[in-house]
C-alpha cells in the first residue's frame, strides 16, 4: 500500500523545512507519494457587488496560478528529481480546514507542516493555523520546528 504524505508549504524557509523532512521520511518509507499543498488564506465571508465578486474570482484564479508557478511546481520538480512520486495543489480557504480537506479528498495518511514562517503577519497566521490543524485534523499531523 502506498503511503501518501500531504506537505503544507508556505513558500518560505519553514515550508522548505517541511519538504526536507517529508523527503527524508518518504525515502525511509519506500512506497510513498508526496502531495505539496499551498493554501491561500481566503475568507468566504465578504459582502460585495456582482462586479466585485467577478473581480474577486479573477484575483483568486491569478493567485492560484502564481502560487503554483512560484512555490508548488518548483517543489514538486525538486521532489521528482530526487526520485520521489510527487504532485501539487493550490487552494483558497482556511489553512487548517483546507489542508485537512485536501488530505481527506486525496487519501492522505499524514500531514506535515512547519510551526512557523519567517515573516511578520504570515508567522502569526500560519502559527495559529498549525495549532488549529493539530487540534482538528482527521489524520496524524507532524509539526516541524
Amino acid at each position: 500500500m502506498t503511503t501518501k504524505l500531504v506537505i503544507g508549504t508556505d513558500g518560505e524557509g519553514s515550508g522548505d523545512r517541511a519538504l526536507s523532512f517529508a523527503t527524508d521520511l518518504a525515502k525511509r518509507i519506500g512506497d510513498c507519494e508526496l502531495l505539496v499543498a499551498y493554501v491561500i488564506e481566503w475568507s468566504p465571508y465578504s459582502f460585495q457587488t456582482a462586479e466585485e465578486n467577478a473581480q474577486r474570482h479573477k484575483r483568486r484564479e491569478e493567485e492560484i496560478s502564481t502560487a503554483m508557478e512560484r512555490v508548488v511546481s518548483p517543489a514538486v520538480a525538486a521532489l521528482k528529481e530526487a526520485g520521489l512520486a510527487a504532485s501539487g495543489v493550490v487552494r483558497h480557504g482556511d489553512v487548517a480546514n483546507t489542508l485537512n480537506n485536501i488530505c481527506e479528498t486525496e487519501g492522505g495518511h499524514q500531514i506535515i507542516v512547519c510551526r512557523s514562517s519567517e515573516g511578520g503577519i504570515t508567522k502569526r497566521i500560519f502559527g495559529s493555523s498549525t495549532a488549529n490543524l493539530v487540534m482538528s485534523a482527521t489524520v496524524p499531523v507532524t509539526v516541524i520546528g
